[in-house]
């Protein structure tokens, strides 16, 4: 389940409606899609690209996107650490960057132009979108593991474009999970 670290505003948020809302303003959307008993944890691209296909068809009608892949990185990837270093830096895109998590966790640290800076952690079954030009980066959580469903407007895929000024090295990119939460986690603000 995706979690959301205001870290300016010592405020987090954990509930899927209300992460949904606070997304809302900066062009964000935010889904929850089944996965658990939707395919093997060792399924290949194309297994995963067909049990989604309807999902993927109506994000498509529904954007234009014109394509999609897998992308499965792990600790075992070669180079991984030259392929995270293209994406931990901030950046903007000429088009969005939308993920559907099948496998692992990832961290989105989002900069918009109307808001405070803000992480995103992503873990299966979140579907998320960076808008086109919204600053952002992205790192993998401890266990380095992503399994992701990405859709394209454009079959070339994208391109990052750093930006001078990136506020990355400000921010650092830790990954929470359940035994992060407090065990009153009524302390945390369910609602923005």
């Amino acid at each position: 389940m995706a979690h959301i670290r205001v870290p300016d505003e010592n405020r987090e948020i954990q509930d899927p409606q209300a992460i949904a809302r606070f997304l809302a303003p900066f062009g964000i959307w935010y889904e929850k899609w089944e996965v658990e008993g939707r395919i093997d944890g060792d399924a290949g691209s194309e297994e995963i690209l067909a049990a989604y296909d309807d999902e993927i068809q109506a994000l498509n009608r529904k954007h234009g996107f014109v394509t999609a892949d897998v992308i499965d990185v792990s600790a075992d990837t070669p180079g991984l650490d030259e392929m995270l270093n293209k994406f931990n830096k901030e950046h903007t895109h000429t088009e969005d960057e939308v993920r559907f998590i099948v496998k692992g966790r990832g961290i989105f640290h989002i900069r918009p132009e109307n808001g405070p800076i803000f992480a995103l952690q992503t873990d299966a079954g979140d579907l998320i979108n960076v808008p086109a030009g919204t600053r952002h980066w992205f790192d993998l959580c401890e266990e380095q593991e992503i399994r992701a469903i990405r859709l394209f407007l454009d079959k070339s895929g994208w391109t990052p474009h750093y930006v001078e000024d990136g506020a990355h090295d400000r921010y650092t990119p830790v990954c929470w999970g359940p035994s992060y939460l407090p065990a009153d986690a009524t302390r945390i603000d369910p609602v923005i």
